[in-house]
């Protein structure tokens, strides 16, 4: 039996996502289907690794090696087709850190901070927390796609003064895999206007068939004026050892940005994150490719079920993440009444659309990573709850 054929328990685990339901106030056996995390264990590899490691029982500081850099290396240009240079990379304790750290280094405070929602409202939140002026240019949902709307995008830099972009490739949550002429007319905005565009590529593994992630460092004209965040924990389900790759093109920026780091107390990183990195990168290809197919027959379901049984659900059709973007919009329900109907007539947690920004009313995201038996009680207790049965 595959590892994806099996299900877990994960109660008792210390798991955000199964207990900590009463803490968020939602009942505590709440079925979710929420935060971005699996159902799944690491790759045999990653794990072993790290049972070796521990077996050790030393757990000082730890630098990464030269092996490190090349298992990142190697997997990019394997799998993305980006022949990025090792020394590039600096390790930081997460992709919203890194994000929070390159703010500082790029902006002043009351600086304009561009994001285009809906889109993962950490991003809001670190853009404010960190006391820069929040611009939103929303994605526009033409023809069943969401697309950019490069006027608006290109107005609101101007009217602004926007100094950073924050670029989400693959987008999280509503599932576009850009293509390379969309990139390179956002790269074009922001060169002509001396935006700097700061990509969070963490669902970069993940694409349907038909797709193909493109590194935004390949399609910029300008590689210096981008950093690229990349982490291994989306694609292995390694999220709890707080382990990302930063690629900092420039080298007045990477060191701008490891004096931030040190600023805010941050110097080397998890050892079990960086071990797990390493195996996961070296060795757990074919787990990774194992979990893509699940992940697309988990698709298939919730398609088809969506088509037979609640017509009235869209499935906005993703083309990359393991994190599906539904649309409730027919129900002709406030925000207020759609997450009731969820929470506490269904009983599942999924993550409220308005969340990633007011474009996002009417939607619901929900994580397909996770056993397929999952996925049917889910929308099975949906169905019930809108048809009152």
């Amino acid at each position: 039996m595959s590892i994806f054929d099996k299900e877990y328990n994960r109660y008792n685990t210390n798991s955000l996502k199964y207990d900590f339901a009463q803490a968020r106030k939602h009942p505590k056996d709440i079925l979710p289907l929420w935060v971005a995390d699996m159902d799944f264990p690491a790759p045999k590899e990653v794990l072993d690794a790290l049972v070796e490691k521990s077996k050790y029982g030393i757990f000082g500081y730890s630098e990464p090696t030269d092996e490190y850099f090349d298992a990142i290396h190697n997997w990019f240009l394997k799998r993305h087709n980006w022949d990025a240079d090792p020394n590039k990379f600096l390790l930081a304790f997460g992709v919203i850190f890194a994000i929070g750290a390159a703010i500082r280094v790029l902006t002043e405070e009351k600086d304009s901070v561009l994001i285009c929602q809906p889109v993962y409202y950490p991003f809001e939140k670190i853009i404010l927390d960190n006391n820069r002026k929040l611009v939103i240019s929303n994605l526009q949902y033409k023809n069943d796609l969401y697309q950019f709307d490069f006027k608006d995008f290109e107005e609101k830099i101007i009217e602004n003064n926007v100094k950073v972009f924050i670029l989400c490739s693959p987008h999280n949550p509503v599932g576009r895999v850009w293509e390379v002429s969309e990139l390179q007319k956002i790269d074009e905005i922001c060169q002509k206007h001396n935006v700097f565009i700061i990509s969070d590529e963490i669902h970069a593994d993940f694409t349907f068939e038909g797709y193909t992630h493109n590194v935004f460092a390949k399609i910029t004209k300008n590689e210096n004026n981008c950093i690229v965040c990349t982490a291994p924990t989306k694609t292995f389900n390694l999220a709890g050892l707080h382990n990302s790759n930063i690629y900092i093109p420039s080298n007045s920026i990477r060191n701008k940005m490891i004096q931030e780091f040190n600023r805010v107390g941050f110097s080397q990183s998890n050892l079990m994150g960086i071990i797990a990195c390493q195996s996961a990168y070296n060795y757990g290809e074919g787990w990774y490719l194992e979990l893509k197919e699940y992940l697309k027959k988990n698709l298939d379901f919730v398609r088809e079920y969506l088509k037979k049984n609640l017509p009235q659900i869209k499935l906005i059709e993703p083309q990359g993440t393991y994190l599906v973007w539904l649309d409730f919009r027919a129900l002709n329900m406030t925000n207020k009444e759609l997450s009731n109907l969820l929470i506490h007539k269904a009983n599942v947690w999924l993550d409220d659309g308005y969340i990633f920004g007011d474009s996002g009313s009417g939607f619901e995201r929900i994580n397909i990573a996770c056993h397929i038996n999952t996925l049917k009680k889910a929308l099975d207790r949906i169905y019930q709850a809108i048809n009152n049965k």
